[in-house]
């Protein structure tokens, strides 16, 4: 009820008004809704980290996608064999959706990532695999001498002791060093993960260890695991709050919640 229900989609305003979208779960319709009304008409960036349906689900909801006017732009990981297009067009196709993906009428651009850096707007993008099952990306997006990493599902110690790794070890680890704001997967408690290794999920003890680390700003405990209830979170939260090292402790990442890094 504190928290919120949607899947993961998380709003980036850059300092030149350029919008980037991380991710296109089913929080991105009421985003769309917004943009529709609000947008100032600068192109649109969706940046997918991978194609999971709990990911992707709000895309063919989102409004700015059924406008002729629209400039979208889709990113997503490399698959081996097939393209962006033809994975996104599965679920916008018959028989999951009406309209097939060629016929939405904004002809979304689409980018294939793997490891690339690239300019948004006033932004510099940098997206790098990490560890999840299939292929799956995380994005550090720097602007204006601020800048955020979003990895939305990862598992960075696949069944290891993650406390004996070194930097170069660490999957994601890159993207995370020095970063004003981390938003990352945080779906386990310690307990949790020993029945969950190789799911593609960290524990709590994972990412603040990664985030420590890395020398994290401010962490966001993001992806919270459908079955957790609010009294569960803030406990895991307050154990984050007891294994964290640096100055802000990290924060519950809730629905509507905003951060001016400017």
């Amino acid at each position: 009820m504190r928290y919120g229900g949607n899947t993961s989609c998380v709003e980036v305003h850059l300092s030149d008004g350029t919008t980037i979208v991380l991710d296109a779960g089913s929080g991105i319709r009421s985003l769309g809704n917004r943009l529709a009304v609000d947008h100032n008409g600068t192109p649109l960036h969706v940046m997918l980290t991978h194609l999971h349906m709990d990911h992707l689900q709000g895309l063919a909801f989102f409004a700015p996608l059924w406008s002729e006017d629209t400039e979208l732009h889709l990113y997503g990981p490399k698959h081996p064999t097939r393209t962006l297009t033809d994975r996104i067009a599965n679920y916008l196709s018959e028989p999951l959706f009406p309209i097939h993906l060629s016929d939405v009428p904004s002809s979304p651009q689409f980018h294939e990532v793997h490891e690339d850096e690239f300019e948004v707007g006033s932004a510099r993008v940098i997206a790098m695999p990490v560890s999840h099952a299939g292929p799956t990306v995380g994005y550090r997006i720097e602007d204006n001498g601020f800048s955020v990493a979003y990895i939305s599902d990862h598992e960075p110690a696949r069944g290891v002791d993650f406390k004996s790794l070194s930097a170069e070890w660490i999957s994601g680890f890159p993207l995370c060093e020095n970063v004003d704001v981390l938003i990352h997967d945080s779906q386990y408690s310690a307990e949790e993960y020993e029945t969950h290794v190789g799911w593609g999920h960290s524990s709590i003890d994972h990412v603040v260890h990664l985030a420590n680390k890395a020398k994290v700003g401010q962490l966001v405990l993001f992806h919270h695991d459908p079955g957790h209830s609010d009294m569960q979170l803030e406990a895991m939260h307050a154990y984050a709050c007891e294994l964290w090292e640096g100055d802000s402790p990290p924060v519950l990442a809730h629905e509507g919640m905003e951060l001016d890094l400017s």
